[in-house]
């Protein structure tokens, strides 16, 4: 039997009491490359999006030649995987207890292969956020965790292969030799988030679906730190409906540390995983920064991605230098090398300095207590545990 517990570090200030040590788990860094197909989506769906982009579009045509190309194009979050490991670690150890880190980039290992290098990071797990097409509508991603280390390349290789060919023969064969590994864990990625808009029913019968197939070689769900209220209690319900643990998730991909962690008496991750995958155990605890209005920390990850960092290294200070698209030839490219003398075109300019305006002073402080009363109105009306 499955045995979640959910707790809440602004309602509990002793819930960290009993545990040795605390695990984070999924986030992003500068190796991770975040698809912007999502906007072609999004602009298929809501009316007032769809003209700002049709505008882009044909001036890309216009002033470049350049069609634009919204699948083979991406953005990477700004912090380096040290980084990334220094705020996750750091925040854990201030509550008193061992950090375990576990990095989870879009389908590559590049972050903890390079931080195995150093000897602070040495012990931290090969994982990886793997994408996996289903039922030609959607993308589900599955956090793989904790991969065999001398055979990991062959691993990624592997689910490669099926993201650029999906077929279900596969994926059960797959699913099915990483349940065998053992120390290995697969946790199902913000499972009712309708990451291309297919519709929540739709949605939410692929998902249904997919467990029924394949929830037998899933060892859990995730509770996600960057999803609202609202969906991680469905997929609480959802867990319940399945008999499935739940599992933190905190999906940072901008400066904030994950929301979320896993609270353990385990001294390592492989010791996690089998608490996880054995005793079926988990422990999720929120942090305070969950109790703040999901809009406004949607927007601090937004203004995150697209802030300057005059002290990063060359090629990572600026967004433009972070988000990359094919040139003429097909060669992937950051936007610098694309704007008309190295500077982004007025509109889309202005359109980031807007989006900066945002989080700035009065402005933020007046979206922030508009999303706040809405946010409390929210949990007033139901459970508020996830």
């Amino acid at each position: 039997m499955a045995t979640s517990t959910i707790s809440y570090l602004w309602r509990d200030k002793d819930a960290v009491k009993g545990f040795r040590a605390a695990v984070s788990l999924h986030s992003h860094t500068n190796q991770s490359k975040e698809t912007l197909d999502f906007l072609a989506n999004l602009g298929s769906q809501y009316p007032l999006i769809r003209p700002l982009l049709g505008l882009l579009e044909r001036r890309s045509r216009a002033s470049h030649g350049l069609q634009v190309n919204y699948a083979a194009s991406y953005w990477t979050p700004p912090m380096t995987p040290k980084l990334t490991f220094d705020t996750e670690r750091e925040q854990i150890e201030k509550l008193g207890v061992t950090a375990m880190v576990s990095i989870t980039d879009h389908d590559n290992i590049n972050a903890p292969m390079l931080l195995r290098t150093i000897p602070s990071a040495r012990q931290i797990p090969v994982s990886v956020e793997w994408s996996v097409p289903y039922g030609g509508a959607q993308d589900f991603h599955l956090g793989v965790h904790n991969l065999p280390s001398a055979r990991a390349r062959e691993w990624m290789q592997i689910l490669a292969e099926y993201t650029a060919a999906p077929r279900e023969e596969s994926l059960r064969e797959i699913l099915v030799a990483l349940n065998a590994e053992p120390n290995v864990v697969v946790v199902f990625n913000h499972p009712l988030w309708d990451l291309f808009v297919i519709g929540r029913e739709k949605h939410e019968f692929l998902v249904n679906e997919f467990l029924q197939k394949f929830g037998a070689w899933l060892h859990a769900l995730e509770l996600n730190g960057l999803r609202n209220w609202e969906e991680n209690r469905a997929v609480r319900r959802l867990a319940q409906q399945w008999n499935m643990l739940l599992i933190s998730g905190g999906d940072r991909h901008g400066v904030e540390p994950n929301a979320n962690i896993n609270l353990t008496n385990a001294t390592s991750f492989t010791a996690f995983v089998h608490e996880i995958r054995k005793e079926k155990k988990s422990n999720v605890l929120f942090m305070p920064q969950y109790a703040e209005p999901w809009k406004h920390r949607l927007l601090r990850a937004t203004l995150d991605a697209i802030r300057d960092y005059p002290e990063f290294p060359l090629g990572s200070r600026t967004w433009d230098e972070r988000a990359y698209h094919p040139d003429a030839d097909g060669v992937m490219r950051p936007l610098t090398e694309l704007w008309p003398r190295g500077r982004a075109p007025f509109a889309i300019a202005a359109t980031i300095k807007l989006v900066q305006l945002l989080g700035k002073g009065p402005v933020s402080g007046s979206l922030r207590k508009a999303w706040q009363d809405a946010q409390q109105l929210d949990m007033a009306m139901g459970e508020t545990e996830g």
